[in-house]
């Protein structure tokens, strides 16, 4: 598994960064900026961002079995390797159980779960927060949100708010609905499994959460603070609210690990052409995210699971 999934990895990687146009630019453009103290600053918060993930899947596991920090990370980093092969990163749920006791890895996947429920539910309160900001608070250009005549750009919000606000019933009354399915006999094998979940009370669901808000605010500090490296002219508290609706997007947007690239890239300039005519340095910056924040980790994690196997057969 271990070898198939690096050499997998590492041609759908190629393929992607090979087939994508002015790639070369681009990545010349990001070399350059090797000297720029916000450059640097990114890379650091890739550690705090995949850290912070880390102490939230800990603090999922614990439910299940004693889970260190360090061993924790390894398992996120795991994830990231999987995830990169499947649509909408499902795979990471199954990296992640590579270190996880194998009694308690289908149970560990109903946890990771969690984990991503509570991201998306952050993705998408910040996204709603995004689109609301810029429609009725915002006194610069209305154009991202006034594509769309004025109906359907009301339809299109209250969508988003209505789902978010049953994605965050259905988040803190996890227990409850465990309960509600040990009632159907046909549910009970699959009750076996998730029944951890019943473990959680409101306060650790919200920590969880707190958590996700966190990592959340680094990712999109990470993308403002690299598009202003490659000098996209765009103020920074507007490419803050750009951000939560190109992430809004991405979330609810079917995307497969082998060609997610060029759907990041193509999905940032058209919400942020409509504010800034610099579309090298935006391709340049959704280059450098996906390498930082999912290429990376993604290597490391591939290497990680294919040293597991190496012991195994030791």
């Amino acid at each position: 598994m271990g070898p198939l999934l690096f050499i997998i990895l590492s041609w759908s990687l190629y393929r992607q960064v090979n087939d994508k146009p002015n790639v070369g630019i681009q990545w010349q453009q990001i070399k350059h900026s090797y000297t720029s103290s916000k450059l640097w600053l990114v890379l650091c918060l890739m550690l705090v961002n995949w850290g912070i993930e880390a102490v939230k899947w800990q603090l999922l596991v614990k439910h299940l079995q004693k889970f260190s920090f360090f061993r924790s990370l390894k398992s996120v980093f795991a994830g990231c390797s999987v995830t990169m092969l499947t649509p909408n990163r499902v795979g990471e749920y199954g990296g992640r159980v590579f270190y996880i006791e194998d009694g308690n890895r289908i149970k560990a996947i109903s946890l990771a779960v969690v984990g991503s429920i509570s991201q998306l539910l952050v993705t998408m309160l910040m996204g709603c927060f995004g689109l609301f900001f810029l429609r009725y608070f915002s006194q610069f250009d209305h154009s991202i949100v006034s594509v769309l005549p004025q109906f359907w750009e009301t339809v299109l919000m209250s969508l988003c708010v209505g789902l978010t606000l049953i994605l965050l019933l259905f988040y803190l009354r996890l227990g409850w609905l465990v309960r509600m399915m040990e009632k159907v006999p046909a549910l009970q094998k699959v009750v076996k499994h998730i029944s951890v979940l019943d473990e959680f009370n409101n306060l650790q669901l919200v920590q969880i959460l707190s958590l996700s808000f966190v990592r959340y605010l680094v990712f999109v500090l990470q993308y403002v603070l690299l598009l202003q490296v490659m000098d996209v002219q765009i103020a920074g508290w507007l490419c803050f609210c750009l951000m939560t609706i190109f992430y809004l997007v991405m979330a609810v947007a079917p995307t497969f690990g082998f060609i997610e690239l060029p759907v990041r890239v193509s999905a940032s300039w058209a919400i942020l052409k409509l504010y800034t005519s610099n579309e090298l340095g935006v391709g340049a910056a959704g280059l450098g995210i996906w390498l930082i924040n999912l290429v990376v980790p993604a290597v490391i994690g591939s290497l990680l699971i294919l040293s597991i196997k190496i012991v195994k057969e030791k």
